[in-house]
């Protein structure tokens, strides 16, 4: 597979993971009490609080044209750092589930389903071979009239 191949893979990865995590907060609001706990959220978060969620978004948001634009080193060292970050930004809030309930199951799903495909991102990654170096313009072996003696 071509790095080009590659890059786009794993951009269209990260836009699979943003869908995913979008349609899994939008069928959150659709649990009763859901506006409830917005209103208390909302005079309980600091202004730190909610730059920092908007920060982690952005940082999933970023490795869409990241993972096109930097070249395999950067791409591989930016996957492991973002990686294992965004996994915690979707399995840390379903260990603290609101209203006092569990977390709901459509929010388990969706969660198993990014931490999965990023996994798999991480591991696309950990596999991208180095470019091959040891090929040579010349097709076959060498002629003799190219040897010297």
């Amino acid at each position: 597979m071509t790095d080009a191949k590659r890059k786009t893979v794993l951009s269209t990865m990260w836009i699979f993971v943003l869908l995913n995590m979008i349609y899994a907060d939008l069928l959150g609001m659709l649990r009763p009490g859901y506006l409830e706990l917005l209103e208390r959220m909302s005079q309980q978060l600091s202004g730190s609080a909610v730059l920092l969620f908007a920060v982690l978004m952005e940082v999933v948001i970023l490795m869409v044209p990241a993972s096109r634009l930097l070249n395999r080193d950067a791409n591989r060292w930016t996957h492991f750092a973002v990686v294992p970050l965004s996994i915690l930004w979707v399995v840390v809030p379903s260990l603290m589930p609101s209203l006092g309930d569990s977390t709901p199951l459509s929010y388990v799903f969706f969660a198993t389903i990014e931490v999965v495909t990023m996994l798999a991102m991480l591991w696309f990654t950990w596999r991208w071979p180095l470019p091959d170096q040891t090929k040579s313009t010349i097709s076959g072996p060498p002629h003799l009239a190219d040897v010297r003696v």
